[in-house]
């Protein structure tokens, strides 16, 4: 077997990058966004405690960007298996209301106990709605975007029937905690999701698995041969997508007190989707960053707070934010920036040969 040499710009001769360059555009994305917001308001970096809590528009698109940046770190580990989840916006909604429908119904409402329930009846129910895109996607070998799409079509009338079709209300104060409380000063919301991130990071980069996921992605003729159960590890991402999605359910319910089966998650899971690729993870399977995910996310929640700061109207606001991920993608993207260089070099003159050189001065000089 013959080596293959590095590609240009890997660390070393593995072919990877360093961490710190998946991470630099969207860094710089996400700061370009925040001072063209402060460029507009002068108060839009600004954080102030009241009533014991932070308060500002930062602290905001970490609390309302929670809920997405659990469902692209569930999208992130099913992209790098080649795969896609379109069903975690009907999970979303279906964790929603089912929480808020046993709460609804409960004689104590504002009891603990309740809550807990109310939330592994949720979580309970997703495991099962992941397991089953999983056993479609490995073990029936059905294509994932046709296997999740069945769930993401039938899952938002499955929503919609638990609660009848209205907007379920619900007054639980623990519950209310979940994506709408505060603790140690930040949402709670933010907390949350800032441990789960940090669970799955120690997990993944800690243990084998993530090389085992990288590996069915990016070459799983080879995962086969060395003896990778590929089945096992893609009902696995399935089901901890579907899990992340629920929790991001019950934020998004809680943080309103209320389910609505037919807005609840609404696109969340498109919004996902371009997190994962503003973060520097490719459709393609493979290799993923979840910090570049978390960035990504973090990128798109800024970009929607951008779109109603800046007063654009609504009915363009999927128009606007289309064009900037766009511009993303292509800032992202080694092709594009080797073609736009390669233009350049070649519309900049030459300076003329000096008289009297040798060939090869001159091509030196060139």
């Amino acid at each position: 077997m013959t080596s293959q040499p590095a590609p240009s710009g890997a660390a070393g001769g593995n072919g990877r990058r360093p961490a710190g360059h998946r991470l630099l555009w969207p860094a710089l994305v996400l700061l370009a966004l925040l001072l063209g917001n402060l460029a507009f308001h002068h108060d839009f970096l600004s954080v102030r405690v009241r009533d014991g809590h932070l308060y500002g528009s930062l602290v905001d698109i970490l609390r309302f960007g929670a809920p997405l940046v659990l469902v692209a770190l569930g999208m992130t580990l099913v992209i790098a298996t080649r795969g896609i989840d379109l069903s975690v916006g009907s999970t979303v909604a279906i964790a929603g209301a089912l929480a808020c429908g046993h709460l609804s119904t409960a004689a104590r409402p504002d009891s603990v106990a309740t809550t807990l329930t109310a939330v592994a009846l949720a979580l309970a129910v997703a495991l099962v709605l992941g397991l089953a895109n999983g056993l479609l996607v490995s073990g029936l070998g059905v294509q994932p975007i046709v296997a999740t799409l069945i769930l993401m079509v039938a899952g938002r009338g499955v929503a919609q029937l638990i609660t009848d079709g209205q907007i379920v209300t619900v007054t639980s104060a623990p519950y209310k905690t979940i994506g709408g409380g505060y603790w140690l000063l930040l949402p709670f919301a933010v907390l949350l999701a800032a441990v789960l991130v940090a669970l799955t990071a120690f997990v993944i980069r800690r243990s084998a698995l993530g090389m085992l996921i990288e590996s069915v992605g990016g070459n799983p003729t080879a995962g086969r041969l060395v003896g990778i159960r590929a089945g096992g590890l893609l009902a696995l991402v399935y089901v901890f997508s579907a899990l992340c999605a629920a929790v991001a359910g019950l934020m998004i319910s809680s943080n309103v007190s209320s389910a609505d089966g037919n807005n609840a998650g609404l696109w969340i899971e498109l919004d996902a989707i371009l997190a994962v690729v503003v973060g520097g993870t490719a459709l393609t399977g493979g290799r993923f960053s979840l910090g570049g995910t978390v960035l990504g996310a973090l990128v798109i929640q800024t970009l929607s707070t951008t779109v109603y700061t800046l007063g654009v109207p609504p009915e363009t606001t999927l128009v606007f934010k289309a064009f900037v991920v766009v511009i993303v993608c292509l800032v992202q993207s080694p092709v594009f920036r080797a073609k736009v260089i390669r233009r350049r070099r070649a519309t900049t003159p030459r300076p003329p040969a000096t008289a009297g050189a040798t060939p090869q001065e001159q091509e030196v000089r060139a």
